[in-house]
């Protein structure tokens, strides 16, 4: 199996350390670097699949440094690492090209998931042809779903929706109006099936139905025993 070749920007050695080995006992290639000094050289050196960039950088920022590479090569997936909560951080770092964000601390689990999150969405990007509907938007009857700007929009409401409502509902309707079992939605999302895992699952199920409910041509089927089928 090919591995996915990850270009890390991260200054901070131990966490460096961590997230590089974990990254790398499941299937991914990590090139880490520590400064923002000569990471697009080492971009261009490497071509990575995806690139996970620390905000907070000597000599050069991650939002520059994002910035740089989407410049380069238009459709690579870029996540930031950010210790900051401000609301103009974060919008600095879609306005500089980032794709997603995730706060320190943070679990591997929920980096993983995001980094696969924005592979499969660039890969959705780049199979596109004009006679499919644009990633940046997925229509579910008469929603319509922003899966990185995380909102669901109706005819008079626009929802904004948590990482995990997203995720959640990409994964149904990237298999819309076919069936998909508790086991792999519990494992793509949230890395196993464990009893705790699955009864949040239940959760985030009725939460869906009710963002869904004010169109009747789509629902969200449980199939018992089975997994769910999301038509519209």
């Amino acid at each position: 199996m090919n591995r996915i070749k990850l270009f890390y920007v991260e200054d901070e050695p131990s966490l460096g350390k961590i997230v590089k080995e974990s990254l790398e006992s499941r299937e991914f290639e990590v090139k880490m670097i520590t400064s923002g000094l000569n990471a697009v050289s080492e971009f261009k050196s490497y071509l990575p699949d995806v690139c996970v960039l620390d905000v907070m950088l000597p000599h050069k920022d991650g939002f520059t440094i994002g910035q740089e590479i989407r410049a380069i090569q238009k459709e690579i997936p870029i996540l930031y690492l950010t210790a900051k909560n401000q609301t103009e951080d974060v919008l600095k770092g879609f306005a500089s090209g980032g794709n997603d964000y995730i706060r320190k601390p943070f679990s591997m689990e929920e980096l993983i998931v995001r980094i696969k999150n924005l592979l499969a969405m660039s890969n959705q990007q780049v199979n596109a042809n004009s006679g499919t509907m644009p990633l940046e938007l997925i229509r579910i009857g008469g929603y319509t779903f922003y899966p990185l700007r995380q909102e669901l929009h109706s005819a008079n409401h626009i929802r904004r929706m948590s990482h995990r409502e997203t995720e959640l509902l990409l994964l149904l309707s990237g298999k819309l109006n076919q069936t998909i079992t508790r086991k792999t939605i519990l494992d793509e999302i949230w890395g196993n099936d464990s009893f705790f895992n699955s009864r949040n699952l239940d959760v985030y199920i009725n939460k869906l139905r009710e963002y869904l409910k004010d169109d009747e041509s789509v629902e969200l089927i449980t199939l018992k025993g089975v997994g769910y089928r999301l038509v519209g």
